[in-house]
């Protein structure tokens, strides 16, 4: 080899290695890349649990209101005043005697309870007929295709049964296979009220008792209804696969013995909109009991759900 080429060759081979080691040692004296952030367990524990507290504070339903507005307060001190009758809506009356069960301390009847779950029943049924208003969609939430049985069916559904009491007539002109829920004020022994439910839309039957006793005679009755009414309309037995008897430890509960049919009227119109918790305690029954009494004697439930 020409010792010309070689010396130029080996200078080469000097300078490549020469700037390979200046830019290794760049590299090392210049600034140090970003490590990769790693939440620790405790950073992901909060986080996640930041974004529960999220979600269940956007699905939990809003406060109720302390009090009514002083003008529909007004018209409530009035309507006690009031004698005889106090309104009439569908088959429903409520007279001066009946609406003073809705004062403080009154333990509801069968006409108050009545009136008021054909309050729902109405605004369910005028919800099919006009989902919007002035062309804009509520902002409340639109009530299930519901029915409401009238505190009578229960009676004769437990002092009578299917049959001896004729409740294949009940329903001639309602398909309740049909429906979202089916509404049940249920009375014990005329000493309590409690709310129950068919919900087909979640399969399942539901007991809603501000006492929270455990209520297995309705689950009993209500699926013995269920699978006749079937077999009655439809001709099969009911198929009871999926379904399951419900109650929920987050019932409010009520500390006296008086209040009862104020919580029922209260699970059955939540229910009646979807609800799946309740917006409502014993500390909220008083401006209940006087919603209530504003609702009858205008014969329309207030937005204030």
């Amino acid at each position: 080899m020409d010792i010309r080429r070689f010396l130029r060759c080996a200078k080469d081979d000097t300078d490549f290695l020469r700037r390979a080691i200046e830019k290794a040692q760049a590299t090392l004296n210049g600034p140090k890349p970003l490590q990769p952030l790693t939440p620790s367990i405790n950073q992901l524990q909060f986080r996640y649990r930041a974004k529960d507290n999220e979600l269940e504070r956007r699905m939990r339903p809003p406060p109720l209101p302390t009090s009514l507005p002083p003008d529909a307060d007004a018209v409530v001190t009035t309507l006690l005043k009031k004698p005889g009758i106090i309104a009439k809506y569908a088959r429903e009356q409520v007279v001066d005697q009946d609406i003073a069960r809705l004062r403080p301390l009154k333990w509801l009847n069968d006409e108050v309870i009545n009136f008021y779950g054909a309050l729902i029943l109405g605004r369910a049924e005028a919800s099919k007929e006009n989902p919007t208003t002035n062309g804009k969609a509520s902002k409340q939430k639109k009530p299930l295709n519901i029915h409401y049985f009238s505190t009578f069916f229960w009676t004769k559904l437990e002092k009578e049964g299917y049959q001896k009491g004729r409740l294949a007539k009940w329903t001639k002109k309602i398909d309740i296979f049909s429906k979202d829920t089916i509404l049940i004020p249920v009375n014990h022994d005329n000493i309590h009220w409690t709310g129950a439910a068919i919900n087909f839309r979640q399969k399942r039957i539901e007991s809603f008792d501000s006492m929270h006793d455990d209520r297995p005679h309705v689950f009993k009755l209500l699926r013995q209804y269920l699978d006749l009414e079937h077999r009655d309309k439809k001709k099969t037995p009911f198929d009871f696969t999926g379904w399951e008897d419900y109650t929920s430890e987050d019932t409010p509960m009520q500390d006296n013995g008086f209040d009862c049919g104020v919580f029922t009227c209260q699970f059955l119109e939540s229910l009646s909109r979807g609800e799946e918790s309740f917006n409502f305690t014993q500390k909220d029954i008083l401006y209940l009991r006087r919603r209530m009494i504003w609702e009858i004697g205008n014969t329309t439930l207030r937005p204030e759900h």
